[in-house]
């Protein structure tokens, strides 16, 4: 029998004990690409490490570093898939419990990093804050500027909890709460933290480039497999903080994400007679401000009570012209288009068709294709990648066993622990909230009546029109807000108490 107010004292217990280990874990994995991106290509160097397709270094060193720290019982319990994916696995053989009995939960969080942008960090912030080594100066610090480009930054006195770096936020330090959180898991499971229970922990790769493509594989493990290889819950990871809201919502659902494609083709000619050419350059920028005023009037895009709306911004383009005194050949573009509820690529595609500049550009003589571009890069381990740049959104109803118990988690562990704060600080009272960007949630939806993932009711999961998942929740270290900018950062009290709820979970999910 679980004793649950002392489990939950215990991981709290544990959880601060080993905030320095995952602090100095965390540094480390924000700091490891340093000894890769300068040093020349035949050197072993690599300009790109850490981005997706480039998270070798950081997870050989992690993957020694889960077996030098106790989170895992046997080296062999943690390796990398086919993928490039780091998977470890804690559970307790002597709890008498068949393996088919119990229930699994997979915690998951993104191991790549977007560009670091080193010499931006310099110059931005006074050069006091490297991408890579963190707070260097404090004294040479530009604060206002910090304040200026991060969505939340606590009082200056409380800097001390600050750890700063590429990734930190976005979402290192989710992984490296996976970590300590399977550590304390095996420490505690003569108290029953582990019974009735497999926790596999995924440092998933690539989900900068390709969201959830780590999970995309790990999903087609799972067709046809035993019951104990299957989850009945996952726990994303990705940093669950708001600017306004506070830090360590628990998160259980995001809209949807697509690339959409514009090629634009003309005929090139010399600058001085651009009556001899079709500039595709002119009649595609016609598109892009058609294109963001329907936006602005929000035509064409449906609204959701929980998820938000729909948005369509352009992100991307290249531009192929013999000079920079020509009409040029053809001009690419993209737009990173948020799907919500009721939204769906087809007609996201349809909408950018129907613009009255494509039609006009197309009368002119000019070639426009719209589509959905696919992701073909391979990963890191060398495995072949081939899927189209459509992310589906997702959502576990509120109501849902997975939602209650991480509520009851976050009373039982993290409340107890902080005092309530302003902006994003740490909040006593749990918040049920979604993400407003992506996250590898998007990677494990299956088609609902695929007989390879024919599960019992017992599993739980969510069927969403033709698609069905695994239940997801989230909960992790970081404000939105913060990622992908200059100066990210990340308050290692929310790691602490991120930790900790990591920790209890699953057993308060079994029901102890």
């Amino acid at each position: 029998m679980i004793d649950a107010t002392e489990l939950d004292r215990r991981v709290a217990e544990l959880a601060l004990r080993d905030l320095p280990l995952a602090r100095s874990l965390l540094a480390e994995v924000v700091r490891i690409p340093a000894d890769h991106v300068d040093r020349p290509v035949e050197e072993g160097g690599d300009p790109l490490c850490g981005l997706s397709n480039h998270e070798g270094p950081r997870l050989t060193w992690l993957r020694r570093r889960i077996v030098e720290t106790g989170a895992v019982a046997d080296p062999r319990n943690v390796d990398f898939d086919a993928f490039g994916n780091l998977v470890w696995e804690v559970s307790d053989p002597s709890d008498g419990i068949a393996a088919a009995d119990k229930k699994v939960i997979l915690f998951d969080g993104h191991s790549d990093t977007v560009r670091a942008l080193r010499a931006a960090w310099r110059d931005k912030t006074g050069g006091g804050i490297d991408a890579y080594g963190g707070l260097t100066d404090p004294a040479r610090v530009d604060e206002a500027f910090l304040r200026r480009e991060l969505g939340w930054l606590p009082p200056r006195a409380e800097w001390d909890h600050l750890l700063f770096g590429r990734g930190s936020a976005d979402q290192l330090g989710g992984v490296v709460a996976e970590v300590v959180a399977t550590r304390i898991l095996r420490e505690l499971a003569p108290l029953g933290a582990l019974r009735g229970v497999i926790v596999r922990a995924v440092a998933s790769v690539a989900e900068e480039d390709n969201d959830g493509g780590g999970p995309m594989f790990i999903k087609s493990t799972w067709a046809g497999a035993p019951l104990d290889r299957v989850p009945d819950l996952v726990v994303l990871t990705e940093g669950t903080g708001d600017a306004r809201k506070g830090a360590l919502g628990i998160y259980r659902g995001q809209r949807g994400r697509m690339q959409i494609e514009v090629v634009v083709t003309g005929r090139s000619c010399h600058g001085s007679m651009p009556w001899e050419g079709l500039n595709p350059l002119e009649y595609a920028a016609r598109i892009l401000v058609e294109a963001a005023d329907a936006y602005d009037r929000r035509q064409g895009f449906l609204d959701h009570g929980f998820l938000g709306h729909g948005t369509r911004t352009a992100s991307w383009a290249h531009l192929d012209t013999p000079s920079d005194c020509a009409v040029p050949d053809r001009f690419v573009f993209r737009f990173d288009r948020r799907l919500t509820v009721g939204e769906t690529p087809e007609q996201a595609i349809a909408d950018v068709l129907a613009l009255s500049a494509v039609e006009r550009a197309r009368s002119a003589g000019l070639r426009v294709d719209v589509g959905v571009p696919r992701y073909v890069d391979p990963t890191w381990r060398g495995h072949p990648v081939d899927n189209p740049q459509i992310y589906p959104g997702w959502e576990t109803p509120a109501d849902h066993p997975a939602v209650a118990a991480a509520v009851r988690t976050y009373l039982g562990v993290v409340a107890p622990h902080v005092q309530d704060s302003l902006g994003g600080g740490l909040h006593s009272a749990p918040r049920v909230d979604r993400w407003i960007f992506s996250t590898d949630g998007v990677g494990f939806s299956v088609p609902k009546d695929d007989p390879a993932y024919a599960l019992p009711a017992s599993k739980g999961w969510v069927v969403s029109g033709p698609v069905k998942h695994p239940p997801m929740i989230g909960f992790g270290p970081g404000i939105e807000q913060n990622t992908h900018k200059i100066g990210e950062c990340v308050d290692t009290r929310e790691l602490r108490h991120a930790i900790a709820f990591l920790a209890r979970l699953p057993s308060v999910f079994r029901g102890g």
